[in-house]
């Protein structure tokens, strides 16, 4: 432990927390100013703010314009479980998990809409081989996994000619890797993940054919309010222009929007997938460099470029959890990285977020760091 150098360097921003996540470099409270605080989202000004947080949304990520997208309650779990509860029982279901969230989605649509759906749940590490699935009917899957650290690599293996829907739960993937918008009918994200927005709002992307869904099916089971997307068999046109379900923060509008504009400021959307893919490269050539850990994504091609994670494997170690704890404590006491732990359900290890508002400079900052904590933690069991 003596012989044990403590890197010299700390990140400048330590905040390594996969949700809520970075803010945009240079961020500061003052960016908000232009928050119209005190006046209705139904009055013009607010009503403008909307609609520009939509628009921009749709500009950076390159969503179809005859695609909606919609500002809805309770952060990418509300976005998700409207859809949810609004599109599914008209064919039969497949759902896709390998990851706790993921497996959420599961237990809301076996359990609590009570559907007869085929489950496929890939370990820790995996996805789910999507050759094996039936696109005839409708499909609900996390792009990314956030607690797992794995990613569809890309959309090829979802037809276009698909008779079913496709329900993307793309939190941790939106605004840092390339979506098909094609490929994907409902596509749900929150502001807190990769711009580094505030929490509780949504986003719920539909396409055409979820739209014609919508229009043309009533489920089995009463809707709350709060998951209404139609009246009188007509999709409510004004959640999709800025008149949202229920009364939402004009300063968190406000931060999205200043997010949206800094993502425009550095490239858009291939320069935020840059930024994040160059982040994850960084960790992953440390992994490569470090016999005792390594990336928990088996595949290199499933790796996530976000919430990148990562598990010890020197066999010194005698008690996987509270080592990993212990690492990622130590990391914390000396304000070299914030919230790294593994997620609770998760296999024991570290979880770095690399999205696209944290600076390559804080990730090569932080790695000395890890390498610290493990020599120190071996010496110390």
């Amino acid at each position: 432990m003596s012989d044990l150098q403590v890197p010299a360097v700390l990140p400048a921003n330590p905040r390594f927390s996969s949700g809520p996540c970075a803010k945009i470099p240079g961020f500061s409270l003052s960016m908000l100013g232009d928050a119209p605080l005190g006046r209705s989202h139904r009055a013009a000004i607010g009503k403008a703010k909307l609609a520009e947080a939509i628009d921009l949304t749709r500009e950076i990520l390159g969503v179809p314009a005859d695609y909606r997208i919609g500002i809805v309650p309770a952060s990418d779990t509300g976005a998700v479980e409207m859809a949810l509860w609004s599109l599914l029982g008209a064919r039969p279901v497949e759902m896709l998990a390998w990851e706790s969230f993921g497996e959420g989605w599961v237990t809301d649509v076996v359990k609590q809409l009570k559907l007869d759906a085929k489950v496929q749940i890939a370990p820790y590490g995996q996805i789910v081989d999507f050759a094996t699935v039936d696109f005839d009917s409708d499909v609900v899957f996390t792009w990314n996994g956030t607690t797992s650290g794995c990613r569809l690599p890309n959309g090829d293996a979802i037809p276009a000619t698909r008779a079913g829907l496709t329900i993307c739960d793309a939190t941790s993937a939106a605004f840092a890797m390339d979506l098909p918008w094609d490929k994907l009918d409902v596509t749900t994200f929150s502001w807190q993940k990769v711009l580094g927005g505030e929490g509780a709002h949504g986003m719920l992307i539909l396409s055409p054919r979820a739209v014609a869904r919508l229009e043309s099916y009533t489920p089995a089971w009463p809707l709350p309010k709060i998951f209404r997307l139609t009246s009188k068999g007509k999709l409510i046109e004004g959640i999709f222009s800025g008149e949202t379900i229920n009364t939402p923060s004009m300063l968190a509008v406000e931060d999205y929007l200043v997010a949206l504009k800094w993502a425009q400021s550095v490239g858009g959307l291939q320069g935020l997938i840059a930024r994040a893919s160059a982040n994850a490269k960084t960790v992953w050539d440390f992994c490569a460099a470090t016999p005792w850990i390594t990336n928990l994504a088996e595949v290199p091609a499933t790796a996530s470029t976000t919430s990148v994670c990562l598990k010890f494997t020197d066999p010194r170690i005698k008690d996987g959890a509270a080592f990993a704890k212990a690492v990622a404590k130590r990391i914390e006491k000396a304000g070299a990285g914030f919230d790294m732990g593994a997620y609770r359900d998760a296999p024991p290890g570290l979880r770095i977020w690399c999205g696209s508002t944290v600076e390559s400079a804080d990730v090569a900052a932080l790695l000395p760091w890890i390498a610290y904590a493990f020599h120190a933690e071996i010496a110390a069991q």
